[in-house]
């Protein structure tokens, strides 16, 4: 089976109107007109360079539903990652998510440099630059082996704010 990028994930969540407001002003996704005529509750969303049909399904299960507790008191997915071309963009999504309280942790995992955030149900979900191929060295490639602290200023001194990470990884050279 030869898999080349996730097409899309479903979420349920337990207002609709919020996480659409969430996924579009936070993160820039834009609704798709794609809901079935007469079915109510759920949206449709494409981050904004994706060449997916949707990268997002939404459907609303009402406001009682708990949050998740995945990996804390069930089994269940922990997150999905999203990948940026640029660390300037992930400078700028870390302060989008910080403004809206979304925010919850930022890695340095020696190929990538992450952010973590929560949508307003507390799901979790990373954003991610990858090294360029062509840039990784044997300090970032032993750097997988921990989780350390991601300073954004010195990665962007040391890579290049407008550098196209994942170029010869998930990206073709």
């Amino acid at each position: 089976m030869g898999i080349h990028r996730l097409n899309h994930a479903v979420l349920y969540v337990s207002n609709l109107e919020r996480s659409v407001a969430f996924y579009r002003d936070v993160l820039g996704f834009r609704p798709v007109p794609m809901t079935p005529d007469g079915f109510r509750g759920a949206a449709f969303l494409q981050a904004a360079d994706s060449t997916n049909d949707h990268d997002l399904g939404l459907f609303e299960i009402g406001a009682t539903a708990g949050r998740s507790q995945a990996g804390r008191a069930t089994v269940g997915l922990y997150h999905l990652a999203w990948e940026l071309d640029t660390l300037d963009e992930l400078a700028a999504t870390a302060e989008r998510l910080a403004a809206a309280g979304a925010l919850v942790g930022a890695s340095d995992h020696g190929t990538t440099k992450s952010l973590y955030g929560q949508d307003p149900d507390g799901l979790e979900f990373e954003i991610v630059w990858i090294v360029p191929a062509d840039l990784l060295d044997e300090g970032a490639l032993a750097a997988r082996k921990r989780i350390g602290r991601l300073d954004l200023d010195r990665e962007r001194l040391r890579y290049g704010g407008q550098t196209r990470g994942g170029v010869g990884i998930s990206i073709p050279a």
